[in-house]
């Protein structure tokens, strides 16, 4: 099926697996970390915050906190058996060619790839049959791989090309404009751009968003006034022109602005929080047209994915929770006048354009299914994928007849395929020579009850006749919110877990998008416990099945999935041996506070909302709920000191107060990793070392001194 190099065939010493033993407890030593008196009143209710002087990240106490904790942390770490053989293994399986699907513009055709290790991807070029060259290598942009690349966007012509760039891991982006024929650099670094794209408006210059910079910190102040700028070519940033926001009456936390690719229209989207927004558009084609309004209130999500001329196709979940395209005419493109073009169906649509069709991807209980229509709305064809997982791409240019895309699920690598619009035939593009044999695995859907009886699909990942005798170390894995949707995919990481005998599970909660709207909304704000009973019933239903028991347990999410362990870890502290909550979102009644945190309030409403609500917070804000003398599970809490999405103060806190009130000897630490932000970008071989951390801990704490299942063949041990 997919070309691998097996380690069984080189001759091999295997670390049998083996029972968790009675071995000696690493010691560890926390840092003394100072509280303070500090007090907010909530509606005559009084909450403590000791830890308070934690947010703040420019201080010199903060910083030495840090590396305290860092030090107590890979104090531990360091100690632990087999971390450099985790470490090992995940750089010889990450060491594999890797090309992202070929794409057009202007004379050349461009792609990403990385040789294997590289810490991020380069984009190459190549014009006809010419070699391929390296256009832009984001390897150069820092000695240390952690400025990477965020952006690209050519002209329509592809002439010339802006790319953004992070240093750090923040959100801030700097954008730097190149001619890209000689790709030399034509202009000054334009600055200070965040939660943005970059898009063109003829040769002329390209619109993008920011926010003023704020007057505290960088990473931490409020930032909730986003506003479009359009930059000329060849003049001053400080010349652009606002375009849209900034009016203190109208507060916009996010806007963004894209050109359509017949260039003829100017589209805005304004929101005030992740979920709903208004959408305007402009006539770029006439002098002075001002902005019209195609919906003017948030209570749906709507978006332009494509013109033919003056007709529109508008995406939206309006009275269609699972969404829907219409058309409406430019001229009057009120709500009022649209119609139904490809109608809502019971599974939620995804859809992208290409070729002159439409390709519909739908979700069936969070597997891909794609369909392909004309623009008259008659179906062409389903598209028959390669197998039961996640499509993506399928898209490209209306004069293209072939483009790309990959498919994907947890335990085949994704691959790309090249389409044929015309005839709906595809064929290999690339695959990748990885050492990992997706025979050796299954994987197989499962549905489960809920505390309220909902049902809850999950899929179990693990290799092929595992014996489901309750000590299997598994980890299971969660997000539920933003209308976010969890879709199988191959994850490098995940097989070398695999590859230990390990479980991957992954339920697809409320407060996803698996199932359209309807299932968002049922775990946002006073429903948001439904999230945290799903992955509770999730784990309950491993453990009654025997797939594994709570001594051999870990539960793991990001961001607001590091909520999601947060919550669960302090509301059932005696289901998993091992708590990893990532750049988790942990001080609920403060969240709101720092940078665009005021955007998430859709999902979880805010301690100044009402009372209710402030009680609703407080009652599973994992800050809040830290008892004194429980014992909590061995905790891993990892974040980047440059994290300006989540601000690390929320994982400093969590830390310091689970340290001063854990019960028994379960380890309790912080990893914190220095010039990173929230995840994306980071540097391979940063991931890898933090990987190789969190598994080692992970399995350590489950007793195993050894790997459970370790292939070492001679060449790996050299």
């Amino acid at each position: 099926m997919f070309k691998y190099f097996s380690i069984f065939s080189i001759g091999l010493f295997i670390f049998s697996c083996s029972e968790p033993s009675n071995k000696k407890a690493i010691s560890v030593t926390y840092p003394t970390t100072k509280q303070v008196d500090s007090v907010d009143t909530y509606f005559g209710h009084e909450v403590k915050d000791p830890y308070r002087w934690l947010e703040d990240d420019r201080s010199e106490e903060t910083g030495e906190w840090v590396k305290t904790q860092n030090k107590s942390t890979f104090g531990y770490l360091n100690q632990i058996p087999f971390r450099e053989d985790l470490k090992n293994r995940l750089e010889k399986l990450w060491n594999y060619e890797k090309i992202g699907a070929p794409f057009k513009e202007g004379d050349y055709t461009y792609f990403y790839k990385n040789d294997g290790l590289q810490n991020q991807y380069v984009v190459y070029r190549s014009k006809g049959e010419e070699n391929p060259e390296v256009f832009l290598d984001p390897n150069t942009f820092s000695e240390d791989g952690t400025t990477s690349l965020a952006g690209l966007s050519f002209t329509k012509d592809g002439s010339l090309a802006a790319y953004l760039i992070s240093e750090g891991g923040s959100d801030w982006r700097k954008a730097i404009v190149i001619d890209a024929v000689s790709k030399e650099i034509v202009e000054d670094t334009l600055v200070d751009i965040k939660f943005s794209g970059l898009s063109w408006k003829g040769n002329e210059g390209f619109y993008y968003s920011s926010y003023d910079k704020p007057k505290g910190s960088e990473l931490s102040a409020k930032t909730d006034q986003h506003k479009v700028y359009f930059h000329k070519l060849g003049t001053s940033q400080k010349e652009d022109r606002l375009v849209f926001g900034g009016k203190l009456e109208e507060k916009h936390r996010y806007i963004g602005a894209s050109v359509t690719e017949d260039q003829q229209y100017l589209l805005l989207s304004a929101a005030t929080s992740t979920s709903g927004n208004k959408l305007f558009i402009k006539d770029l084609t006439k002098l002075n047209t001002p902005l019209n309004v195609i919906v003017d209130d948030t209570d749906s999500d709507n978006y332009v994915i494509d013109n033919v001329g003056s007709k529109l196709y508008i995406v939206t979940n309006r009275n269609a929770p699972n969404k829907k395209i219409v058309t409406v005419e430019a001229s009057e493109p009120s709500t009022d006048n649209w119609v139904d073009f490809i109608p809502e169906t019971e599974n939620v649509l995804s859809p992208s354009t290409g070729g002159g069709y439409f390709f519909t991807e739908y979700m069936v209980d969070a597997i891909s299914k794609v369909l392909q229509y004309d623009y008259d709305g008659n179906l062409i064809r389903e598209v028959e994928l390669p197998g039961v997982g996640s499509a993506s791409g399928f898209g490209g240019k209306k004069e293209d007849k072939e483009f790309y895309f990959s498919f994907t699920n947890y335990i085949v690598p994704g691959s790309s395929y090249k389409y044929n619009v015309e005839t709906g035939d595809y064929k290999p593009y690339w695959k990748p020579e990885i050492d990992f044999d997706p025979e050796a695995y299954e994987s197989k859907q499962v549905f489960y009850s809920s505390k309220d009886g909902t049902k809850v699909p999950m899929i179990i990942t693990h290799k092929k006749g595992i014996e489901l005798n309750g000590k299997n170390p598994t980890i299971l894995y969660g997000y539920g919110g933003f209308n976010i949707s969890l879709t199988p995919s191959f994850s490098i990481v995940n097989a070398i877990w695999l590859e230990q005998g390990g479980i991957y599970a992954v339920p697809n909660l409320r407060g996803g998008g698996e199932y359209g709207k309807k299932w968002h909304v049922a775990g946002t704000k006073l429903q948001k416990q439904n999230v945290f009973d799903d992955f509770i019933a999730a784990a309950e239903y491993l453990i009654d099945n025997n797939y594994t028991s709570s001594d051999y347990l870990a539960i793991r999410g990001g961001s607001n999935g590091g909520l999601l362990v947060g919550a669960t870890m302090t509301q059932r502290p005696d289901l998993m041996k091992v708590a990893l909550p990532a750049v988790g979102v942990l001080d609920m009644l403060r969240y709101h506070t720092f940078t665009a945190g005021a955007g998430w309030a859709y999902d979880y409403g805010t301690s100044e909302d009402d009372e209710e609500m402030f009680s609703y917070l407080k009652g599973y804000s994992p800050l809040h709920n830290i008892e004194k003398g429980v014992s909590y599970p061995a905790t891993l809490v990892t974040t980047g000191d440059h994290d300006d999405r989540v601000v690390p103060a929320h994982s400093f806190k969590f830390a310091a107060e689970l340290q001063a009130k854990q019960a028994g000897n379960n380890p309790t630490l912080i990893r914190i990793e220095t010039n990173a932000g929230h995840g994306a970008g980071t540097p391979v071989s940063k991931t890898i070392e933090q990987y190789a951390d969190i598994f080692g801990f992970t399995l350590y704490n489950m007793g195993f001194e050894k790997l459970p299942n370790m292939a070492v063949s001679k060449e790996f041990k050299d």
